[in-house]
């Protein structure tokens, strides 16, 4: 296993990992980590609502050890159109459990299912609902250390939530940790509608249509399915859809200010960055890139290969999952240092 730096080195060089011989690829890694079979190492969970705003609930999976005041509790957050049974957020969750850590695995709002607690739609920059999680469960359990943890669109959020808090931050929020985050979410909306990546599109419009047809069931008169007949691509799914119904003027405006990118240079807590340069529709802009470079508190691992979420190496006596590894052994150490 790669040996992390420590919170303030940067590796800012293409950092080791190997993926599978027959695994070679960004497209592979991509399908590959989403289809291949994994163990499911997590007790049973208790579901628990958290109010983050008046009309809205966010449902959460929580697997607490048997003393949880004395564990480090990590929270773990999705992607885009994904939920807290996503697998990467499953086989996180079992790491970080089988090292004696409480988990909640955080549904964004209205994802998994619990469209029903929420009437609004959610958006990727939802950080706010991330700091209220954190807040309810400080207050009601007596957490001594909390550590985040996100994929994709859930790694842009508690990156904008750390650079939000700044030298802020809950002094029991130890650590920070993203794979593959959209932190520019337009140009993640762009690659999207390249040709070459064309069936990743269409299958989170897929999604994002069933899931804003279920929204305008549930809450009728608040939203106007009709609307869907101008989207073809993630953008114009934004720009009439995500933008309308949560504030912002436009999809530029959304993108904007839901990208984690403009804050990173305020994140004062130890943070964990993975991205692949093979991903194919989540890159990073140069400028991103430098203000992660930047920080001394961001260890960025900018790998060659990797896919989006995926980077499967050898097996060597586990499934595998690299960057799954690198998360949970870099929280581990900043919570218990």
């Amino acid at each position: 296993m790669t040996e992390l730096p420590h919170s303030n080195q940067v590796l800012s060089a293409v950092a080791e990992f190997v993926p599978r011989r027959w695994l070679r690829g960004g497209h592979r890694q991509t399908l590959a980590g989403n289809f291949l079979r994994r163990q499911k190492l997590l007790p049973a969970a208790e579901e628990r609502l958290f109010r983050v705003e008046a009309d809205v609930q966010v449902l959460c999976h929580c697997h607490w050890q048997p003393e949880r005041q004395s564990r480090p509790t990590m929270i773990v957050v999705h992607g885009l159109e994904g939920s807290s049974n996503s697998h990467y957020v499953i086989g996180t969750a079992g790491r970080a459990w089988s090292r004696d850590w409480n988990v909640v695995r955080m549904n964004v709002r209205g994802c998994g299912g619990s469209e029903r607690f929420s009437a609004t739609l959610y958006d990727s920059g939802l950080s706010g609902d991330i700091q209220r999680v954190i807040a309810s469960l400080l207050e009601q359990e007596g957490l001594p250390a909390v550590s985040l943890a996100g994929f994709s669109m859930g790694g842009n959020q508690v990156l904008k939530c750390a650079g939000e808090w700044g030298m802020k931050a809950p002094r029991q929020v130890r650590a920070v940790a993203a794979v593959s985050p959209s932190c520019d979410l337009a140009l993640a909306a762009d690659r999207l509608h390249r040709p070459a990546n064309r069936l990743y599109e269409l299958w989170f419009l897929y999604s994002l249509f069933r899931s804003f047809k279920r929204k305008a069931r549930l809450f009728p008169g608040r939203y106007d399915s009709r609307l869907l007949r101008q989207v073809r691509s993630i953008r114009s799914f934004d720009e009439f859809i995500t933008a309308r119904y949560m504030g912002f003027d436009g999809a530029d405006d959304y993108y904007a200010k839901a990208s984690a990118s403009p804050l990173l240079d305020r994140i004062a807590l130890p943070t964990l960055v993975i991205h692949a340069l093979d991903d194919p529709f989540v890159a990073l802009s140069p400028e991103t890139e430098a203000r992660l470079i930047a920080n001394p508190n961001i260890t960025y691992l900018r790998c060659r290969h990797g896919g989006h979420c995926a980077f499967l190496a050898k097996a060597d006596g586990d499934d595998g999952r690299w960057a799954e590894r690198q998360v949970v052994a870099f929280l581990d150490r900043h919570a218990r240092s």
